[in-house]
């Protein structure tokens, strides 16, 4: 694994941003191999660090995806606990919002969602796709097509890694994944526990409010309000999904994103001090000292770094 800047890692997914928020306190570490083969991204990570991620696909874009592994007590999707050996499925149907765990490995592809739809129909005989909820996550579990696509996944991840994918690798890849998709029965299916959606919803509705109201300061009482539940349910709610106290959650919710954007403006017309305030980062000083902790340089030496250029393959 190597130390790798936010700005890098809101581009992984090349069709659209992946926004992190840090859980852990620390500079990210990633070992990430990406290729663009077939129209489609092959992307294989294994991270170093906790972390909070938000993305939202075109509407002519999709995701299918495994998990080699994760820790299900400190990782979720829409609060639905991911675990080792998940396979998953992403439409286009509004914000993708998921935590995972250090030490997570994970298997993702991107391709144009008329290849999904297109092999679903001549596997299923059906015109069109279900709701996502429908493929959304299964287990791999029990033999059949579940092992079948684990085992493909696996070696896949591999040759992601190695740089060696076959001509057909996107087909192989859906014939898999949708049979295995279609065979999966109800007990393969996690579901979100009763506890996990409620404190999930309390954190998604803190959240929206620190998110709309940033730029000012916000008192833990106002978080309250907008989640409608008491100071003692708003902290268990935080400390359970995301393994900190509401107000850690918004400083680094600030310090994120305050990372992004110090890394994608133009240092000639933007400075350090607009970008903060407009973080809710009012204590200059402070903000340099948390940011060089985390980020390992100050605001400004970011600030000056010209914005990233994707070199690689364009995946239109």
């Amino acid at each position: 694994m190597r130390s790798t800047d936010l700005a890098t890692l809101t581009g992984v997914l090349r069709v659209c941003d992946l926004e992190l928020t840090l859980l852990d306190g620390g500079n990210p570490r990633v070992a990430l191999e990406s290729r663009v083969h077939d129209g489609a991204l092959f992307l294989s990570a294994r991270t170093g660090f906790r972390f909070r991620g938000r993305f939202m696909l075109p509407l002519d874009w999709c995701m299918v995806g495994f998990v080699q592994s994760t820790d299900p007590a400190k990782s979720w999707c829409h609060g639905t606990p991911l675990s080792s050996g998940l396979a998953l499925t992403v439409l286009a149907e509004g914000i993708s919002e998921f935590v995972l765990s250090e030490n997570s490995h994970v298997l993702l592809v991107l391709m144009p969602v008329r290849r999904l739809q297109r092999r679903f129909t001549e596997l299923s005989l059906r015109e069109g796709l279900p709701p996502s909820r429908a493929l959304s996550l299964f287990r791999t579990e029990g033999g059949g097509w579940g092992e079948r696509l684990r085992m493909h996944c696996e070696g896949l991840a591999r040759r992601v890694v190695d740089g060696r994918l076959l001509d057909d690798e996107v087909e192989a890849l859906l014939e898999q994944h949708i049979q295995a998709a279609l065979a999966a029965s109800t007990r393969e299916r996690p579901v979100c526990p009763r506890a996990h959606h409620s404190h999930y919803l309390i954190v998604q509705r803190a959240e929206a409010f620190m998110r709309q109201h940033m730029r000012r300061d916000i008192y833990l009482q106002e978080l309250c309000t907008a989640a409608g539940v008491s100071e003692r349910a708003l902290r268990y709610a935080f400390e359970h999904m995301l393994g900190l106290s509401p107000t850690r959650y918004l400083s680094m919710l600030r310090l994120c994103a305050a990372c992004r954007s110090l890394s994608m403006a133009d240092g000639a017309r933007r400075t350090v001090k607009a970008i903060a305030l407009a973080c809710g980062l009012w204590d200059l000083s402070r903000f340099a000292d948390n940011y060089r902790r985390v980020f390992g340089e100050l605001p400004s030496e970011t600030l000056m770094r010209h914005p990233p250029h994707d070199e690689g393959a364009s995946l239109n």
